[in-house]
This record gives structure tokens, sequence and C-alpha cells, in this order.
């Protein structure tokens, strides 16, 4: 079905819902009407019936008396054709009082009773359904009398008709019959009466009734059309008021959308504009309306000035779906003009497009944002320096032409030095204001055609494009004395500014962003540990730059490693010196790292570069985390209990604030008894951070662990400080137990420390214990536990029962420590 024949179907419906009401009463009505038409019809056949019984009976009554007159048998036939018509009524009373009406012989009766053949339905129809009711059951019970009475008469005149067939009339025979029919007469009389009453009687009832109802049938088909008219009408106000409430909220939207919406006419005209649209083309709606579009304005294409309408026309001629969108410049009158997107949208009644609705957005705050994006895209917000992004951007297009044309250029990294100590004393408002002060310097040391970007924080990239290395290196030294230069007051202190500086000659061995922004800044680096407020110049060939390159490369090996978990634990046996004094299992746990290919590598690889970029609090965490789950498993799994585990911390986890916390949140994880925990910090940490080492030995002592000094003695102040440090374990350095046999300065120094270490309540551990002999001689000493392959090699720490402390075939490059 097409959308013609949808509208017609739904126009249909509507119409059907309007009219229903009033097509039942008109049905009703002619239904009422059509019942009162047949039961008047058959009211007036009884009626008229009811006038062919009597002058039968009145006909057959005279007939037979003239009968006993004449003895005429032309008399006697006259009687039975008059009384054929009372007795033919009788026979549809009696046909139609069975129990099972024989229609037949009732229609043969009416016919009898000489009743028009058009009126039997009506007659039967009256007479099965209406004869109990009122003025007709009276009309019916008359009619019986009168029925009886025709049964004497029908006697007399049988009886009359045999004698005067026979001859045997004698003359009281005649007086006898006659005052028979005299008397039948006389009664007859009244019932015919008061038949033909009750009938005339009831015909008007029911002529009243049905004009009553016909009455009745026309107020109610006219309340209804009030009411139905009263009900469209109130319908029609709704529907109005509801379009008014339509109207003035699509105004009020309208005026409250930013964007400007005007309406067209088919002729391109204005139909309407909102506050927006008036605002825009800078006319008031009621005086553009009915203007052509095209004289209030110009609508060009972006980047020309030629005027195109085309997209109006092609909405009017619905050319376009609706929502067509275009970007054009609107061009008004007064000279200015906007940028903007127009959609447009074609308007149909009846599927004839007569108009178009346009929405102009203006574009001016849009792009005035996106400029500002694409600014901060590659600009920094603090300094108005490009951003990392955009100097990465032309330092390889730099490297793309030096690859090609042999250009020269050089790259520098920047890294103020006294940067932090402003920012945590005076606050960030005072390292904002040193970073925009260091950067107007900077800018007026460099030409038009350098670049200076802020990198991060306290980071600056420069550069310099066909520079040769001598005047870039000139340029260097230049921007660092411009700095150190700088004298900075925040709130009357003053602060000596200096920057240290990575340079790299850019050159076609330099094949990507990163290498080249990775050499300068471990140049730049050097140039901090070198001592700062100096220019560094890489060079290939820098064996600490190499260093440097090695390190930084396994820092992301340690991070990929702790992603991917693979770190593990090996552990080697600690014995008491005294087998008498042995006080269950004591373990060191030390640390291997699985490289790529599977490969175990020992932690004086990595140790070193984890340490210099800080990734040893979250390798410490790991050792901790891990030997914990061990320690739980094999407890669970019902290894032998190990009596005391040693766990190594590194110098950057002493001062670590967290990592108190973390034990605590770590312990009852696991449940294990914190004696059994003793963790190792070598005497070179301890003593760097002593104020820091003693107040975190103290915490965790007070949560129930226990604590070794590592290496001890390999600094000769470490009897200054070995009060203040509450360990429970002195290990003494390897360097004086592996030589002790042969050294008696070693032996004396041993001999030393563990005296010392006994009166001050420690026990000792010598480490390196690398044959009998020496185990022998720490027996003599005094020494209380021993740890080296003679006692047992490392091996891999796992939850599972094994024999934990026996020899390890394979060996290993170091006994203790990580």
């Amino acid at each position: 079905m097409g959308e013609s024949g949808l509208s017609r179907s739904r126009q249909n419906s509507q119409l059907l819902k309007l009219v229903w009401p009033f097509i039942v009463v008109v049905l009703l009505q002619g239904l009422l009407g059509v019942g009162s038409l047949y039961l008047l019809s058959g009211v007036r056949a009884y009626v008229g019936g009811e006038s062919l019984w009597s002058k039968g009976q009145m006909r057959a009554i005279e007939y037979l008396k003239r009968y006993g007159e004449t003895r005429d048998p032309l008399d006697y036939q006259r009687y039975q054709q008059s009384i054929a018509v009372p007795l033919g009524d009788r026979q549809l009373r009696i046909a139609l009082d069975r129990p099972q009406p024989d229609l037949d012989l009732a229609r043969r009766g009416i016919l009898a009773g000489g009743n028009h053949p058009d009126d039997v339905e009506a007659i039967t129809w009256l007479y099965r359904y209406f004869h109990d009711f009122s003025y007709f059951k009276d009309a019916v019970h008359y009619w019986e009398v009168g029925d009886r009475y025709l049964d004497e008469l029908d006697a007399i005149a049988r009886d009359m008709h045999a004698r005067i067939e026979g001859g045997k009339v004698s003359p009281g025979d005649l007086d006898y019959w006659n005052q028979g029919i005299l008397r039948i007469s006389e009664a007859i009389a009244p019932a015919s009466n008061a038949f033909s009453a009750a009938l005339g009687q009831g015909s008007r009832s029911v002529a009243k009734l049905l004009l009553v109802a016909n009455v009745l049938s026309g107020l109610s088909l006219i309340l209804l059309a009030v009411w139905r008219t009263r009900k469209l009408l109130a319908e029609q106000r709704a529907f109005r008021s509801a379009l008014d409430r339509e109207r003035e909220q699509a105004q009020t939207t309208l005026a409250a959308i930013g964007d400007a919406v005007v309406t067209i006419d088919e002729f391109a005209c204005i139909a309407s504009m909102n506050p927006a649209a008036e605002r825009m083309i800078g006319w008031e709606s009621g005086m553009a309306i009915g203007l052509p579009l095209k004289s209030l304005l110009r609508m060009l294409d972006e980047g020309s000035e030629v005027e195109d309408f085309a997209l109006v026309g092609q909405i009017l001629r619905g050319e376009v779906e609706a929502g067509s969108e275009s970007s054009k410049v609107l061009q008004r009158l007064d000279g200015s003009s906007v940028a903007v997107t127009v959609v447009g949208t074609p308007i149909r009644v009846g599927g004839r497009i007569v108009g178009a609705a346009l929405v102009l957005h203006d574009m001016t705050r849009e792009r005035q944002y996106m400029e500002s994006l694409s600014w901060q895209a590659t600009h920094d917000a603090l300094t108005g320096l490009s951003n990392r992004r955009e100097f990465e951007f032309r330092l390889q297009q730099a490297l793309e032409r030096s690859a090609h044309m042999d250009d020269r250029h050089s790259l520098m990294y920047l890294d103020l030095d006294q940067f932090k100590l402003v920012n945590d004393t005076c606050g960030h408002a005072a390292g904002d204001e040193l970073l925009r002060q260091v950067c107007s310097l900077l800018e007026g040391c460099l030409r038009d055609s350098d670049t200076l970007a802020r990198l991060g924080g306290d980071e600056f990239g420069v550069l310099l494009e066909n520079c040769p290395p001598d005047v870039s290196e000139k340029i260097a030294e230049n921007l660092r004395n411009t700095v150190e230069a700088l004298y900075f007051v925040w709130d009357q202190r003053p602060f000596n500014i200096t920057v240290s500086i990575g340079v790299v000659h850019v050159s076609a061995m330099l094949v990507s962003v990163e290498e080249a922004l990775r050499c300068a800044d471990m140049a730049c680096y050097l140039a901090k540990e070198k001592g700062r407020n100096r220019v560094q110049v890489f060079s290939p060939d820098d064996t600490e730059l190499s260093m440097r390159f090695g390190e930084m490369a396994w820092v992301q090996r340690i991070r990929q490693a702790l992603d991917e978990d693979r770190f593990c634990l090996y552990a080697q046996p600690i014995r008491a010196v005294d087998p008498g004094r042995e006080e269950g299992e004591h373990v060191e746990l030390l640390l291997r790292l699985n490289d790529e290919n599977g490969r175990l590598v020992a932690p004086s690889n990595f140790i070193p570069a984890a340490e210099r970029y800080g990734l040893m609090p979250q390798i410490d965490r790991w050792v901790v985390n891990q030997a914990f789950r061990t320690l739980a498993v094999r407890r669970e799994a019902g290894c032998e209990p190990i009596a005391t585990c040693a766990i190594n911390l590194s110098g950057a986890t002493i001062g670590d604030a967290g990592f108190i916390e973390y034990l605590r949140e770590l312990q009852p994880l696991y449940g294990l008894d914190p004696q059994s925990i003793c963790f190792e910090v070598t005497e070179t940490s301890a003593i760097a951070n002593l104020v820091s080492a003693t107040q975190f030995i103290h915490d965790l002592k007070g949560l129930g662990y226990r604590f070794s000094l590592d290496d001890f003695c390999a600094g000769m102040s470490s009897f200054v400080y070995l009060k203040h440090l509450p360990v429970d374990y002195l290990k003494i350095d390897g360097s004086f137990i592996k030589d002790m046999l042969a050294d008696p300065i070693d032996r004396a120094m041993v001999q030393v420390i563990n005296q010392i270490g006994h009166v001050m309540g420690k026990r000792t551990v010598a480490e390196f214990v690398e044959s009998a002999e020496i185990l022998e001689v720490l027996r003599e000493i005094g020494i209380d536990y021993a740890q080296g392959y003679h006692l047992g090699r490392p091996q891999p720490f796992v939850g599972q029962p094994s024999a934990l402390l026996t020899q390890f075939t394979e060996k290993s490059d170091t006994t203790s420590g990580r």
C-alpha cells in the first residue's frame, strides 16, 4: 500500500471514529421504525379480522334464521359461508395454541377467516408472541367466549338442517330454533363488542407506545448529537490548545537554540527566523519575513568569493536527503562575514515540498577552540615553548634532512640543577616563575631558526639547525653562563641557579629521534654526575657514556622482568659453627633474573642500574612478597620449617616510608611469624642514611622482625656507628674471611669484630666459608654462624618438600648478597 493509500485509510478510520455513534442510533431508529410498522400492521390485521369475525357471526345468525323460515338450501349454504369466517379464526387460535404450533394449519385458518394473504405473517407473529400481554390477552378471552356460542349456533344449524332435509319439522321445532338463535344472538353480542373494544384499546395503546418509543428514540438521537457535538467541540478546543502549546514550545525552543534557524517557502523567501538567526543575519524577523533569502545575505564557498545557494535549491527540489550539511561563509549586508555549517531539511505537506528549514551553526568559537587545541597540542601551557611532541617532530625532520642533505644540526638536553630545591622550599608557584624566567633567558640566547622546547618538569631541549659543532658548543656554554648569572629571588630568599647540558651533534649515525634524545639525556646525566653546571658533549667512544647506556638498557629489561614475573629466589644455608648450638634451619634468600632467553642472570649485572634509576623499592617489595608467599606454601605443604629466613633490603627501601605499611598489610595475609624473618641491610646503606636507618630498624623490630648488618667492616668507620644500629646479627665482610688462613691481620680483624659484637649482644655470621679449615678457625674464634660453598650452594627457593640445604650441583657466582 502506498503513502496515499495509507493516508486515505487513516482518514477513513478517523471519520468512522467520529460518526459511529450516529450510525448506531440511526440503525436502532430504523429497526424501531420497521418493528413499529410491522407491529402496527399486525394490529391492523387483527382489527380487520375482528370486523370480519363479527360480521361472519351476525350473518351466520341471520342466514340461519332465514333458513328456518324459508327452508331454502341456498340460505343454509350462505349460513355455512358466513360461519366459516369465525371458524377459520378459531382454527388459527387452536393451531397456534398447540405446544408445537402448526403454522400451516394456522395459515389456512387465517385465510378461511377472510384475511388478506399479506397479513398472514403479521397475524401469526403477533399472536404467537403477544397473545398473553394486556389488552391482547383480554381480546383472546372474549374471542374464546364468542367461539363457544358459535359452537351452540352450529349445533342448532346442524339439527335444523337435518330435520328440514328429512321433512320432520314440526311447528314447535321452528319456535325452539328461533328461541335458541335469539338467545345466542343476544349472548354473543356483548362478547363480540368486548372483543372489538379490547382490540381497539390494544391497538391504540400499541400506537401510543410506539409513538413514545419513537419520540424517545428521536430525543436520544438529539441528545447523542448534542453530546457528540460538545465532545467534538471540546476535542477541537483541546487540539487547538495543544497546537497553541506546541507552537509556543516550538517558538520558545527556537528562541533558546543557539544556532540560527531560518525557514523558507518554496520560493526561497523567508517564512520565519529565531532570535539567533536575527542576530546572525542582522535583520529583525518582522522585517525579514517575505523577503528573498538572497537579498539579506550572500552564501559563499569557503576559500572563494563565489556565491553558492545551490544547497537551498537542491533541498527545495528534493534532490538531497534531510539533514544535508555544508560548510559556508555568510557575508552580511554590512560587509561582515561568519563561517557557518548549514544543515537543510525540506518541509513536506501531503508529500509535496512547500519549503525548507535551514540551521546555521556559527563556527567561530569552534575554530578558535580548534586553533587553541592545536596550539596546546604543540606548546607548553606554562612557558609557551614548544612541547616534547612538537620538539620530537622538528627533530625528526632535522634527522631526515641530515640523512639526505648532510645538514649539520646539534641537539641539547638541559636540566636545571637547583629546581627541586626551589620547588620544595618555596612551592610550585616559585618553581613556575623560575621556569618562566629561565625560558625567557634561554630564548634570548638563541637564533630565530632554533627551537627551544620544554620536555617536562625542569628539562628543556634545544635544536640548533644548520649549526656547526664548534658553534653549538659555544652556544651551549653561553646558555650555561646565562642561567648561572640568573639571580632568582622569591619571598626575599635568593637562589643561585645552574644548568647541566648534554650536547649531541646530529649526524647520519643517529637514525631515530629516540636514539638522539637518549644520547643527549645520557650526556646531560653525565654532566650532573661530574658536578653539575657543566656542558657534556656526547661521543660514541666515551666509556662512561657506554656504561650509562648499558644501565639504561637494563632499566627497561628490569621493568619487563617485573611485569612478566621473571625474577626468582635462591636460598643458601647459614649453619651454626658449633653444631650443638643449631637453632633450626637458617637460610639467606638470593635474587636472580631469568632473561628473555631463559638464562640465569646474577644480581651484579642488574642491581647497579636498578639502584641508579630508582627501581630497587619495587624489586624489594617483589622479593618480600615472593618470600612470604613461598614460606606460606611450604608451611601448608608440610615442608621442614625455616627458623630464620634472611631477606636483603636496599638502601632505597630504608628511606621508603610506605614499606612499613606494606609489611603491615602483607604479614596477616600470609600469617607468618615476624620472628622468622631477618632483614639484611648493608653497612654502607645504613651509614649513608643513619638517622633513617635507625628509625626504620626500630619500627620493624617493633613489629617483631629481626635485622642483620651485611658486609660489616667493609669501611673502617663501622664501630663508630654500630652502637646506634639495633641489629641482631653482624655479617662479617667476606674479604676478611677468605684470606684469614694466610693473613693474620684478617684473622685478627675477625676476632675483634666477633668480640665487639658479642659484647654488644649481637651474633656474628662469617661469609665466604669455602673450606673446612676456615670453618675450624671460625669455631676457634667463637663465630656463631657460617655461610659459604663449603656449607651449601644456593638452590631454587620453592614451595615444595625438598632437601633445601643440600649441595646445589650448578655453581653460583656469589655466596651472599643479592
